[in-house]
């Protein structure tokens, strides 16, 4: 056949080879040929619309005339690497693909859905990608409208902290871990950029830093933490909390406590705040506080100093469990810009540091103390001095053959409190904890899909003289109720 036809040699024939091959010339193959310009000499564009093929070869564009569902076609073609499906014809589509498919196994194929139903036929039928692109325009749209808000969140609280003067008192969640410190660490990293000096801060915690790791965390990095006293909180001017959803929410502040900032990663469903907060940034699906802090710093072009970089990078790191769980795109993303900043040999250091005896005998009750049914395993590890022990020894068993959802509980002299993880899809254990333990008073309950706590305070038992005795007391109703929520018997024995 004639080349001013439009086709090409055939396969048998010797031509340049061609890398691309894109079936569809109508709006969506126009941009893709676009976006491929730099490989024109590459790229041959196929389309049963003459005067398309005309207008693409006037501009020079390497085009020819066919029918996509014609099973002949293919031996008029050479073999792509990658062939783009991209015409307004659901049939056609589908048809093209079965055919290159057919001949050419090795080629990618990208191929265009018209709605959900064609989406699935195009991947049963062999597609490689397949693009929908209402879809494409909807997550663009979203992703797009994520990014705004989170710039004019960063200018907001940038304004806002160049407006006072005085001291800000940084409060981190009870029994802060690097998550809640690092994000502590950059807020007042923005706070002394926004305010030129002018605003002093103080990070203040309650509770204990009792994870080894969190204790070489903080002593490495030079990070200065307050214990939050009635006197230190008299003399701040102003309250933000990070990484903590509410006042009284895993912290011991009364509920009505003036909190000018809250920036947060929670849930913050089923909470009422007694008072608004001048500025509210709160990210469920972020996997960490830090990747969010991380963000401002970019949006608002601050220079990051190494120790903050670092923090923020295992803050992010130790939240996602190694970025396996409960991890988003922004928080890789953030991750990524921040690694090139960091204390490399600070990090292996951190990461690395030495099991207390404590841990390791929390370690071994729970082991020891594991009842397992149906893939929930749940350990009582009764008296701890370390709480952080709790969720480490939770993160343990979760590893155990068989083991879906493990949930350890202990006592400490100030709370009962209760660690989950979960690596069951359908089971969202914050939500279920949540509900589980809504009737105690003054319980604290909830979390992520993944990973959830629970914090009893006991002043409301202080009758009760034996811990191990309260412990049993007090949590063997509310694990009942959860074990009814999620569909198990109490009365079937352990499975190991």
């Amino acid at each position: 056949m004639a080349e001013s036809d439009g086709v090409l040699p055939t396969n048998n024939q010797t031509h340049k080879k061609i890398k691309y091959i894109i079936l569809g010339s109508g709006s969506i193959g126009y941009n893709v040929l676009e976006e491929l310009k730099e490989n024109d000499e590459n790229v041959l564009v196929i389309d049963i619309n003459e005067k398309r093929i005309e207008d693409l070869r006037d501009h020079r564009h390497q085009a020819m005339i066919g029918d996509m569902t014609d099973p002949t076609l293919i031996t008029k073609i050479p073999e792509p690497e990658v062939a783009f499906v991209l015409s307004a014809d659901k049939d056609a589509n589908l048809a093209a693909v079965q055919i290159l498919k057919k001949a050419y196994p090795q080629t990618h194929v990208i191929a265009r859905a018209l709605d959900p139903f064609s989406a699935d036929q195009l991947v049963d039928h062999g597609a490689d990608v397949v693009l929908y692109p209402q879809q494409v325009v909807a997550k663009s749209a979203v992703n797009h409208m994520n990014n705004l808000v989170a710039s004019r969140n960063a200018q907001k609280l940038f304004s806002l902290l160049s407006s006072w003067t005085g001291t800000l008192g940084i409060i981190t969640h009870k029994n802060p871990d690097p998550d809640a410190i690092s994000s502590a660490m950059a807020l007042a990293a923005i706070a002394t950029s926004a305010s030129g000096g002018k605003l002093a801060t103080r990070i203040l915690y309650e509770g204990n830093i009792g994870h080894q790791e969190n204790r070489a965390f903080v002593n490495l990095l030079e990070i200065k933490m307050e214990r939050l006293t009635p006197e230190i909180f008299s003399t701040c001017n102003y309250l933000a909390l990070v990484d903590c959803v509410a006042p009284g929410m895993n912290n011991d502040l009364p509920p009505d406590a003036p909190i000018n900032i809250i920036i947060d990663h929670h849930s913050a469903e089923g909470i009422t705040r007694v008072k608004k907060p001048e500025f509210l940034d709160s990210r469920p699906n972020v996997g960490a506080t830090a990747s969010i802090m991380t963000q401002y710093l970019q949006e608002l072009y601050l220079p990051i100093d190494k120790k903050v970089a670092t923090a923020l990078f295992y803050g992010i790191r130790a939240d996602t469990k190694e970025f396996q769980r409960n991890i988003s795109p922004q928080d890789l993303y953030n991750a990524a810009y921040l690694l090139p900043l960091t204390d490399r040999s600070l990090l292996e250091v951190i990461m690395a540091p030495s099991l207390s005896q404590e841990t390791l005998d929390v370690l071994g009750n729970g082991i020891v103390n594991r009842d397992v049914r149906h893939g929930y395993l749940f350990s009582n590890v009764g008296y701890v001095r370390n709480r952080d022990a709790i969720p480490q020894a939770a993160d343990m068993l979760l590893n155990l053959e068989g083991v879906t959802t493990a949930m350890v509980y202990g006592i400490t002299d100030t709370n009962i409190t209760l660690s989950a993880r979960n690596k069951d899809i359908r089971l969202h254990v914050g939500d279920v904890m949540k509900e589980a333990f809504a009737d105690i008073p003054g319980a604290s309950a909830g979390g992520h899909a993944t990973m959830a706590a629970l914090s009893i305070p006991l002043n409301a038992f202080s009758l009760v003289k034996d811990k191990e005795e309260l412990l049993s007391m007090v949590i063997d109703p509310v694990l009942s109720n959860f074990m009814r929520l999620v569909g198990i018997s109490e009365v079937e024995g352990d499975e190991n």
